[in-house]
């Protein structure tokens, strides 16, 4: 019988934490990979464009000794995926840095492989003109070749194939740049020959950590194991507990069909899976099946700079004005333009935010204001930092003096919660690119280096 492959997922992103003794716990098992996602799209295309990372320097290396200390004297192999936030060369970069240090502050030696998701744009390009790109919606405009050369920075969401050549390498720690969430975690599983299937679906699950237990949570660890013909996931907290329902729930997590899973190169259908509680909070999963994609296709990520962003925050509290709100917030945009009628509207755009109005919903908030407050976020995104910040400071006066019908005080109209109250927020990002590139080999490659207290940094 083939052996049973263990997966230590210790949090939903790097740098998030998790209890030390629920890593511990799972230690005491025979761990075949520790792997952990450090990157997503959910913040936006700031982090992409900007070259910076979602979490800070502090909480990445205080998770990562956690790993490295405990899960390199074990060589357990240690796969980072999406590094940094959003996994172009510039977060890896950051990330190999903090793992340098805590080499060289342990004394301790590693073989790295680093697998860079960086596209070049002239590859890009040539693929264009090929007609080998196509939008991933109907929403998405077609991508042109001025497209791709002004925008910064530009990834590629990696399958499993570069990560399993790591193994293979005996590498004691992966540093992947962007990779589909699900990959570092089904390499393992396919190191060992295990079902592709299962491997994937067990990568989908834990890539969130604990976040498939109730209470839920990204803070925690999760065991997955992989075995012939299941997979079982546990969690390695006492106060958390896997059930069919959390962990089938988190089947249909981030998924646009509810059985159907696209990935790099295959899909997997999950319609007939079932979710059996083999033991108290150990579940079973049977039946996921991987099918390979007729056409290989990978994801594109693209950002590139839009605009630049200066915004206030204020309160509201005259039920003469909250009355009013949506009315005279037009009327200040419209005093503002007259104002500044020699820039073009198109230069710069005025936005409102009613929060504990109809912040969240906007214009498809369909319950009536029943509050005796409001705040108000209103923003100013210009062409130059230098714009938003003037445009912004006559919005502010402009909505600070204004003389609504019925005011009885010509006192301020908005509460300044910060002083100064206008907040200079810097360039704004787009997804410039966000498209489905037919893969080519090559385009992953590891590069290995041995790092650490012997051998100092290496690029």
């Amino acid at each position: 019988m083939a052996e049973d492959i263990r997966i230590l997922s210790p949090c939903g992103m790097l740098g998030y934490g998790f209890p030390e003794n629920s890593f511990l716990i799972g230690l005491k098992e025979k761990i075949h990979g520790i792997v952990v996602d450090a990157g997503s799209t959910d913040a936006g295309p700031h982090k992409l464009g900007a070259g910076v990372s979602i979490v800070s320097k502090r909480a990445a290396k205080k998770d990562l000794q956690i790993l490295i200390r405990n899960g390199l004297p074990r060589k357990i192999p240690i796969i980072i995926g999406s590094a940094g936030g959003a996994g172009a060369s510039i977060h890896v970069d950051w990330t190999l840095e903090i793992i340098e240090e805590i080499l060289q502050e342990d004394k301790l030696d590693a073989k790295v492989a680093v697998i860079r998701a960086d596209i070049p744009k002239h590859h890009i390009v040539k693929a264009l003109k090929e007609e080998k790109i196509i939008s991933l919606s109907p929403n998405i405009p077609a991508l042109t070749e001025q497209t791709i050369l002004e925008t910064e920075q530009i990834v590629a969401q990696m399958g499993h194939e570069p990560i399993v050549e790591a193994l293979n390498c005996e590498s004691d720690i992966i540093v992947c740049g962007r990779a589909y969430d699900p990959s570092p975690f089904a390499a393992i599983g396919l190191y060992y020959g295990k079902e592709p299937g299962l491997s994937y679906h067990l990568g989908k699950i834990l890539e969130c950590g604990a976040l498939c237990a109730e209470p839920g949570t990204t803070k925690d660890c999760i065991l997955g194991t992989i075995k012939e013909n299941s997979f079982t996931v546990k969690s390695l907290n006492p106060k958390r507990k896997c059930t069919s329902v959390s962990v089938a729930a988190h089947t249909f997590y981030e998924k646009e069909h509810p059985y159907l899973l696209k990935g790099p190169g295959f899909v997997l259908h999950l319609k007939d899976c079932e979710f059996v509680e083999r033991d108290a909070g150990v579940i079973e999963v049977f039946h996921s099946k991987y099918f390979p994609a007729e056409k290989r296709m990978i994801k594109l990520e693209g950002a590139r700079k839009k605009a630049y962003r200066t915004f206030v925050l204020a309160g509201v509290r005259d039920p003469l004005l909250l009355e009013k709100l949506d009315e005279v917030e037009e009327q200040v945009k419209q005093q503002t333009a007259d104002y500044y009628s020699e820039i073009s509207p198109e230069d710069y755009g005025i936005h409102f935010y009613n929060y504990g109005m109809n912040g969240v919903l906007g214009s498809k908030e369909t319950e009536l204001f029943k509050g005796h407050e409001a705040a108000v976020l209103f923003e100013v995104v210009a062409k130059t930092q230098e714009l938003a910040n003037s445009i912004c400071a006559t919005v502010r006066s402009t909505f600070l003096h204004y003389g609504y019908e019925n005011r009885k005080s010509t006192a301020g109209n908005l509460a300044f919660p910060f002083a100064p109250s206008d907040i200079e927020f810097g360039a704004v990002y787009e997804f410039s690119i966000y498209h489905l590139m037919e893969d080519q080999e090559g385009l992953f490659k590891a590069e290995y280096a041995r790092r650490g207290v012997s051998y100092g940094l290496t690029n």
